[in-house]
């Protein structure tokens, strides 16, 4: 029979992985208090929790939350960086702190309900910030129209360069006559 504190905890982990857009699991091993309290403000800043966790009760909760096995991602001490507002701060902040940190290691990380290795990990840091990428999406949407409006306001103002050639033809020969 489950003890009670084991079944809330279950019941947490549930709630954080549901509601979680991006989790990043790492290994912690060899980082000391100090690294894992640094690592753990950078990701406070970036609105994003830090939490070590039990593997087994970490897999009954994502059993539970209709999320893949999570068997690649579980071995030894593990820690999960929650991303509750943007799915891409966890990935950013572990991978930029790993690079000054050998000893935290990424496994992988649940991206919107689906499991990823810790390659595509490395490639969701890679990416510009999201206003970037909105940036470049609304660049991509807009320049079809301004191209669309450069060929009508080329064909107007050849239309206005013909109309005052006919003047200038018209007043040369009203002032000649």
């Amino acid at each position: 029979m489950a003890r009670p504190e084991k079944v809330a905890a279950v019941a947490e982990l549930k709630d954080k992985l549901t509601r979680s857009k991006g989790s990043v699991f790492t290994d912690f091993r060899g980082l000391n208090v100090a690294d894992m309290t640094d690592l753990r403000r950078q990701l406070r800043q970036a609105g994003v929790e830090y939490e070590v966790v039990k593997n087994t009760l970490l897999q009954i909760a994502a059993r539970e939350a209709g999320i893949p096995p999570l068997d690649p991602l579980l071995g030894g001490p593990t820690a999960v960086a929650f991303g509750f507002q943007d799915p891409v701060a966890p990935a950013k902040v572990t991978v930029e702190f790993a690079k000054n940190h050998k000893n935290l290691a990424i496994r992988g990380a649940v991206l919107e309900g689906r499991v990823i290795d810790a390659k595509a990990v490395q490639a969701l840091a890679a990416l510009p910030p999201r206003e970037v990428l909105l940036a470049r999406v609304l660049a991509g949407m807009q320049a079809p129209v301004a191209g669309l409006v450069g060929v009508l306001n080329g064909t107007l103002r050849q239309l206005v360069y013909a109309l005052d050639a006919v003047r200038r033809q018209k007043e040369a020969a009203a002032g000649q006559a």
